[in-house]
C-alpha cells in the first residue's frame, strides 16, 4: 500500500491509505457494532455511513454511552473561507445536518476568516472575512435548524473566543506544534497560534451551559491533527476531550489520488457553477473505462478508480440498490462512461439547481443563523 501521501489540516498530498492513516494519527474504525448502536437511536443509518465513508472516530461510543445517560452532546464543526463552496466542502455539512435532525442537538460552527488570511495570500483580512460571508449561504442552504444552530466567525466573536485561546495557547509548547503540524521558522506566528483558536468551539458549549457538554466533530480526517492537541490539554482546562466522527475525503474530479481543490477549479464541482460548466467538467472527468468501446463492452471498465462513481457514491446514488446496479453495469461493459457522465450529470443538475435556489433565499436569513460579540 502507499506510504509516500501526506495528510495535514492544510495539505493532502499522493494516494492515501486510509487503514495506515488511522495508524499514524491513532484513530479508531468505525465498525458493524458503532454502526447498529447509531441506528438504534436515529432509526436508519446516512449512505455516508453504511458505505464506510465515515469510517474513523474517537470516542463516539462514549458519545453514546453519555447520550443515552441523558447527557445530550453538541457538534461542532468549521469552514476555512478561502474560496467558493464544492461539493467536497458539502460532504462533512451534510453529515452533520443529519446528527442534527436525528439526535436533535446543537451545532456550533466556526468560519476561521483569521486562518485563511495567515495561511492565504489575501493582502487584507477583509477578503476572508467578505468570502465568509457567501460561504454562510451555502451552510444555510443545506438545511440546518436556525434553532439548533449557531455559526460565528472568529475575528467577529473574538471576545467569546479569546479567553479560551489563551488558556490553551498557554498549555501548547512550540514543540508540540511542530511535531503535530510541521511547523518551521518559515510559519508566521499567527499560524503557529491559530490551533489555539480552533480548539475553543470544543470548550464554547461548556461555557454557554454552565456544565460540561460532550462535544463531537463530524470533519475530514485531515482536521484530526488540531483536536489531537485540543484531547491532550482539555482535562487540565477542565472540559470534557472532543470526541471526533471522521469522512474520507472526496476525490477530485480527474483522479483519486488527491482530494478536491479550489486551487484547481477543474477539479471540482461549485456550489455556484453554471449546468453548463458543471457538464463540461463531468464529461471530462477521469473513469476507469477501457481504450475502446469494444474493449469496454467485452471486458467492463473499474468503477475502483473511477472518479465519476465516486461521486455516485459519496452522494449522488442515495439508494444502494441503484449504487450496486451502477457499479453492476460498468463492471459488466453493460454500462459505457459517456453514458455514465451524462447520468451523473444529471444528478448533479438536480442538486445544484436546488441547492442555489436555496442559497439566494439564504440572503435574508443570515441574522437567524450569525451570532456576534
Amino acid at each position: 500500500m502507499p506510504e509516500d501521501f501526506v495528510v495535514t489540516p492544510w495539505e493532502v498530498t499522493g494516494e492515501v491509505d486510509y487503514d495506515e492513516l488511522m495508524r499514524r494519527f491513532g484513530t479508531q474504525a468505525v465498525d458493524d457494532a458503532l454502526m447498529a448502536r447509531i441506528k438504534k437511536h436515529t432509526g436508519d443509518l446516512h449512505p455516508l455511513l453504511e458505505r464506510g465513508l465515515f469510517f474513523s472516530h474517537r470516542d463516539m461510543n462514549w458519545i453514546l454511552d453519555e447520550y443515552e445517560k441523558g447527557n445530550k452532546f453538541a457538534l461542532y464543526t468549521g469552514r476555512g473561507p478561502s474560496s467558493g463552496i464544492h461539493i467536497g466542502h458539502m460532504v462533512p455539512w451534510i453529515f452533520t445536518r443529519w446528527l442534527q435532525e436525528k439526535f436533535r442537538v446543537p451545532l456550533w460552527f466556526q468560519i476561521t476568516d483569521d486562518e485563511k488570511f495567515w495561511f492565504r495570500d489575501f493582502e487584507k483580512l477583509e477578503e476572508s472575512n467578505k468570502i465568509a460571508y457567501d460561504n454562510i449561504l451555502d451552510l444555510i442552504a443545506i438545511g440546518f435548524d436556525p434553532k439548533l444552530t449557531k455559526i460565528f466567525i472568529d475575528t467577529e466573536y473574538i471576545r467569546h473566543l479569546y479567553p479560551l485561546a489563551a488558556q490553551i495557547a498557554k498549555r501548547v509548547t512550540f514543540s508540540t506544534a511542530k511535531a503535530v503540524f510541521g511547523f518551521d521558522e518559515s510559519f508566521n506566528i499567527g499560524q503557529i497560534f491559530y490551533t489555539a483558536l480552533q480548539s475553543v468551539p470544543c470548550f464554547l458549549p461548556s461555557v454557554d451551559a454552565g456544565k460540561n457538554v460532550p462535544v463531537l466533530i463530524p470533519c475530514g480526517i485531515d482536521q484530526d491533527p488540531h483536536f489531537r492537541v485540543t484531547r491532550d490539554l482539555a482535562e487540565r482546562l477542565g472540559y470534557y476531550k472532543p470526541a471526533g466522527l471522521y469522512n474520507k475525503l472526496m476525490p477530485g474530479l480527474l483522479g483519486l489520488q488527491s482530494k478536491m481543490s479550489t486551487s484547481r477549479p477543474e477539479t471540482a464541482i461549485f456550489a455556484t457553477d453554471t449546468e453548463k460548466a458543471m457538464r463540461k467538467k463531468i464529461a471530462n472527468a477521469f473513469t476507469g473505462g477501457r481504450a475502446s468501446v469494444e474493449e469496454q463492452r467485452r471486458l467492463g471498465a473499474n468503477p475502483d478508480i473511477c472518479s465519476v462513481f465516486a461521486y455516485y457514491t459519496y452522494l449522488f446514488a442515495p439508494k444502494d440498490d441503484y449504487l450496486a446496479d451502477v457499479e453492476r453495469t460498468c463492471r459488466s461493459g453493460e454500462r459505457l462512461c459517456g453514458d455514465c457522465k451524462k447520468e451523473l450529470a444529471d444528478h448533479v443538475a438536480k442538486f445544484l439547481a436546488t441547492h442555489q435556489e436555496r442559497r439566494e433565499k439564504a440572503r435574508d436569513r443570515i441574522e437567524e443563523f450569525v451570532i456576534r460579540d
